[in-house]
């Protein structure tokens, strides 16, 4: 590094010139895990602010590399032996004690980072058999691993995710679910107004890091309902009528989420048309009703008494309306 390349290591690590060992250590952690390219993907500016931490911290955590920083500055290399071969950023070779820390028992300076962000694990795989997977620096080599099953840790994130599965009823009223955790038992209370890709967070109950604990987020599923579907945020039902129904008007009755309700149907409506009512579809978790949507469906009867296709025949003799008119002008 030039002299012009001068770069003041504490002040990238945000430590004082006292700082002990202990206190570079922590604050080498926090930044690198910060900066890391695999919690930054794709972040250029994050990667040269993570090659800085590292390189500071390789200087500073080295008590002779220290000494010759503190005393001579900008011209420290110049004024020592150098830095040895084989780590990147000219790193110095396995065996040195960086803080505490043995070289000797990694393969790389990218391993070294690893142990020091609590990624590394047992060659056992993870929690309950799960299947390991690794995650390469931009350099290639491994930088750390994930677990791909239900609670598995991932190398960039803490938190997990579950799906749980809801019924119509339970997602309208909001319910309260047990279920175990690896070892814990957990109760979850579920808010009215849940719907399907709704995300519950419960705190605290993720992924642990030494101290640290990221959080749990339940993904929910609606279980099919014979009756009622969703369009966006309003709840859509389908409600046949008859066709007599249809050309003079009703007065019907239509299943709501807390019971029927009286619904007009006004005269001439078609099949297709929609009847909003308003205030009576799914709660919104902030507060307030969306609407319901009442989808018309005219079906005509399969089997007719004698009185009723007398009348049918009546209707049909005497009707004036062609609903296929305006047919006659269609061509090619």
């Amino acid at each position: 590094m030039a002299a012009t390349d001068f770069k003041d290591y504490y002040d990238i690590l945000g430590v004082s010139k006292s700082a002990s060992a202990d206190e570079l250590k922590k604050a080498f952690r926090k930044l690198a895990r910060k900066y890391h390219p695999d919690m930054n993907p794709g972040n250029k500016q994050a990667e040269a602010r993570f090659k800085e931490v590292n390189e500071a911290y390789e200087v500073l955590s080295d008590p002779d590399k220290r000494r010759k920083y503190d005393q001579f500055g900008q011209y420290w290399k110049q004024a020592g032996n150098g830095m040895g071969g084989g780590w990147p950023g000219g790193g110095a070779s396995p065996g040195v004690d960086f803080g505490g820390f043995d070289f000797s028992q990694y393969g790389s300076f990218d391993e070294f980072i690893n142990e020091l962000l609590g990624r590394m694990g047992s060659s056992a795989g993870g929690p309950g058999g799960a299947r390991r997977t690794y995650y390469r620096s931009p350099s290639g080599g491994p930088t750390g691993f994930g677990y791909d099953d239900f609670g598995g840790a991932t190398a960039a994130n803490l938190d997990r995710e579950a799906n749980l599965s809801l019924s119509f009823s339970e997602a309208f009223q909001g319910v309260q679910k047990s279920f175990s955790l690896g070892t814990e038992n957990l109760t979850v209370r579920i808010p009215a107004g849940a719907k399907s890709g709704s995300r519950i967070r419960v705190r605290g109950k993720g992924n642990s890091m030494g101290a640290q604990r990221g959080d749990l987020y339940l993904k929910v599923e609606l279980q099919p309902h014979s009756f009622f579907q969703f369009e966006g945020d309003n709840l859509v039902c389908e409600v046949p009528v008859a066709p007599d129904e249809a050309v003079l008007g009703a007065s019907i009755e239509v299943p709501t989420p807390e019971g029927n309700v009286t619904v007009n149907v006004p005269a001439g409506i078609r099949s297709g048309q929609s009847l909003r009512l308003r205030g009576k579809g799914w709660p919104n978790p902030k507060g307030g009703r969306g609407d319901q949507l009442v989808k018309i469906n005219i079906v005509t009867p399969k089997e007719l008494s004698p009185v009723e296709r007398e009348y049918y025949e009546k209707i049909r003799s005497s009707r004036t309306h062609n609903p296929r008119s305006h047919l006659s002008q269609v061509r090619l």
